[in-house]
Parts: structure tokens; sequence; C-alpha cells
């Protein structure tokens, strides 16, 4: 059997740092009690864990309280708290033509309730000029909310540009970031960002199924809960707490991955951003460098930016005389070749990019990944196109 190349860390990051896994197995085995909800030591230690997660959080995405991270199961549950817990029936709304479904699709239920929304066109390769944003807004827009880099083709959008856009207009601002947290720095406070959607599971090297918001000022204050229940807290009232985090998340969390995701952020806070994002681009560059061969021979068409300004180690190909799900079937029975195939859950962005209804053949790059992993990819491409 082929040796195990994984080249999809844009669906998921894999491996995860050590880390992450011990800090998981040992509140399973040692603490495993919950929080708010037990008068004892391992509850208040578990408690603390939590809230050293919500502080690193804030460190990393630049926010200003760690009361104001809010978390969730995954970004997809954050954006619908976000839009369904704020917008009412006669607002209107900016995205962009490379958002996922995890904007669009909510966004396609709120229309029912006589909210709109506008969609801001890109290039050909994702990217966005920032009055295509502007352009758009109406007296009647109350939210933009823009990926910040595209899962697709791993073009970056201006966010800084966009908001001080919305700041002028007194607007709020949200970003997707899906694809940077934990990839790509981010100042909220600091850039005018009032609230950033992450999941945990990616660029942030945690566990699935912990996800949440950094908001910044006072935004917090108009989203209403999308879900109520218990919080532990306040248990005198029929009604959510006043106060934050406690006002937006009801239950049970995901304990288990509040603490694996904190000890995924120590790693990238101890490993360095800067020094992750520069071996992502490097091995980013080999790659692009390598398809660009194998498009000369015309084997192959890449979407998106052919550099690595400006993009994260995301990169999409078609291949023009080959169905791409065989293709990607045989890079990995034939190569141990890890990729993803199809949509990517991003109709629009491949609207944009010309790739649909084809979709591509994605390649992504994380931490863990060797200049030899790029090269046997390039390496089985060729074998299998030529």
């Amino acid at each position: 059997m082929a040796e195990r190349i994984y080249l999809d860390n844009a669906s998921t990051t894999f491996p995860k740092p050590p880390s992450v896994a011990k800090a998981v197995y040992s509140y399973m085995t040692e603490a495993g009690t919950n929080i708010g909800r037990g008068d004892y030591s391992s509850a208040y230690g578990v408690e603390d864990a939590v809230f050293e997660t919500r502080e690193l959080l804030c460190g990393l995405l630049g926010g200003e309280d760690p009361s104001q991270v809010v978390f969730t199961r995954n970004v997809t549950e954050s954006i619908n708290l976000l839009l369904k817990g704020f917008l009412e029936p006669g607002d209107h709304v900016v995205v962009t033509s490379m958002e996922h479904n995890a904007v669009m699709r909510p966004l396609m239920q709120l229309t029912a309730r006589g909210i709109t929304f506008s969609r801001a066109a890109c290039s050909p390769e994702g990217e966005l000029d920032p009055r295509e944003i502007e352009r758009l807004i109406t007296p009647r827009t109350k939210l933009v909310l823009t990926t910040h880099a595209s899962n697709v083709c791993g073009t970056v959008t201006p966010i800084r540009e966009i908001a001080e856009i919305c700041r002028a207009r007194r607007i709020r601002y949200a970003i997707d970031a899906a694809q940077t947290a934990g990839v790509l720095p981010i100042d909220a406070s600091a850039w005018g960002i009032d609230a950033v959607c992450y999941t945990g599971h990616k660029g942030l090297l945690g566990p699935q199924g912990i996800g949440g918001i950094l908001f910044t000022g006072d935004f917090s204050n108009e989203i209403s809960a999308l879900v109520a229940g218990g919080t532990g807290s306040s248990s005198d009232l029929e009604t959510m707490p006043e106060f934050m985090p406690d006002r937006l998340e009801a239950g049970t969390p995901n304990l288990p991955g509040i603490i694996g995701l904190g000890a995924g952020i120590e790693w990238i806070n101890k490993k360095g951003i800067d020094v992750i994002r520069e071996h992502e681009l490097k091995l980013t560059d080999r790659l692009i460098k390598g398809i660009a061969t194998l498009e000369k021979a015309g084997l192959v068409s890449m979407a998106g930016k052919e550099s690595i300004e400006g993009r994260t180690g995301v990169v999409s190909i078609q291949t023009p005389r080959h169905e791409l799900a065989q293709v990607a079937h045989a890079l990995d029975s034939d190569f141990g070749i890890q990729v993803r195939v199809g949509l990517h859950c991003a109709p629009s962005a491949h609207k944009t990019l010309g790739t649909f209804p084809t979709g591509t053949i994605r390649f992504s790059v994380g931490w863990a990944n060797t200049k030899r992993d790029v090269d046997r990819a390039i390496e089985a491409l060729d074998a299998l196109l030529s």
C-alpha cells in the first residue's frame, strides 16, 4: 500500500499536534466533569481551562474581552447564530461571490423572512475590489459578511479595507475565518471587525466539533440567542442570562473540544503563526510551479491566482482530458495522495472562477507537509495525466 500523503488540510488539518490529543485524553481520563454545574475542585479546574481557551482565542484573533468569545459546534453554526440572531425583516446584507454555503444557505433561508442580500462580484482569480462592496451598500444594509480566504482557490479577501468602509458607514462587518484563523494574522479590534466566525479543526489545529465567534465592541448585545436552555448560571430565571458569554451559550459545551482547541492554539503560539505561514507558502509556491509545468503541457488548468501573493495554501486544478473524480481516486489508490474533489460546498465561488459545474481537484498543504509531499503529488499527476 502506498505511503499516505495528506493534502486536504483545507477540509481539516491532519495530523494535529500531539499535545492536542494529549489534552483531550487528559480531560477525558483525569477531569471529565462539567462546568458551571459542579461545586468541586475538578469542575473549577475545567472551568479555568475553558476560560484560558477564551483568552487564547482573544489573543490570537485580536479580541478585547474573553467573555466576548462564544463557543459553537463549528463555523457553520457560528454564521447561523450571527445571521439569524442579528437580522430582521427588511434588512440587507452584502456578501461576495466567493462565499461558502455556510454563508449562502442560511442567507437563502432568511430571504423567506424578508431579508435581502447582494453579492459583490470578484475577479476570475477570486480577487475582490473593496469598491464593489461599497457600491452595493444601501440605506437598508445592516451587515457585510465576507470570507477571509477562499476554500476553493486560497485567494485572500482585503478585510482591512472592507472594515474601513463599514466603519465609515456605521455598518457591522463580520468575517468567515474558517480558512484563516491560525493561518493568517487577524486583529479584529484594531482593524474594526465586529465579529470573527472561526472553526477549531482547521488552522487552529483543534478537534472537530468546536467553533465559535469572537465579538468586539458591543456587537454581541445586538445578537439574540439561537438556542436557549441551561447555562449553569442564573438558574433562578427561566430566561437566558443577560451577561456574556452565557447569553449565547446554552447546554453542556463540547469540553474535550474546547480543551483540545486550547492546546492547538498554544502550539501555534509556541511555533509562531508567521513561521507556520512561511512554511505553508513555500510549499504552495513549489506546488504552483510544479502545476505550471503540467499546465504548459496541457495536462491541467489551475483555478485562481498563479502566485503566492495574497493567498493561502489552497490550490485547485482541473484536468481537461480526464474526469476529476477518477483522477482523485487514482491519486489515493495508486499513490496514497489524499485530496478533495468536487465543488467544495462553494458553487458561487466556482461560478466566479469558471470551474462550475465540474468543480476542481483541491490540494491544500498544512504545517506537517514537506517538500517531498509536494513533489510526490506533482509526479503522481504527471504519471496519471501524461
